[in-house]
């Protein structure tokens, strides 16, 4: 096993990297860390490697075809005010896969990525 990086990585399959950077880095303050369109990028904000394989890349092809499909799986990113982010996105004309839902650990919203990948906005209690 190799040493621990500074980053989690978490793979997303995409239909269109490009479209998936722009989003990414665009509306969810990524940055882009290495970019091998069309086949493949990464984007990184804080800890997290976000890599965004498209069809052409080896992490795409190397999925079974029935787990190629966006899921029920989601990476977590805290915002401070998630009602402003939510207003925000909604005027940018992203896609919302859920209304608010209230918790005892806060309150979140389930945005979709250009692919379908899930994006939960979470604000903690």
């Amino acid at each position: 096993m190799t040493e621990p990086e500074k980053y989690a990585g978490v793979r997303y399959l995409v239909d269109d990297v490009q479209a998936a950077v722009d989003f990414y880095t665009t509306h969810l303050g990524f940055a882009l860390n290495r970019d091998a369109a069309p086949a493949f990028a990464d984007v990184v904000r804080g800890p997290l490697r976000l890599l965004l394989s498209g069809p052409a890349s080896s992490g795409a092809r190397a999925t079974p075809a029935d787990a190629a499909v966006a899921g029920g799986n989601r990476i977590h990113l805290l915002v401070d005010d998630l009602d402003a982010e939510v207003s925000r996105l909604r005027a940018a004309g992203l896609t919302f896969r859920s209304d608010l839902v209230t918790g005892p650990g806060g309150r979140q919203i389930l945005l979709a990525d250009p692919a379908g990948n899930l994006v939960e906005l979470f604000q903690p209690a």
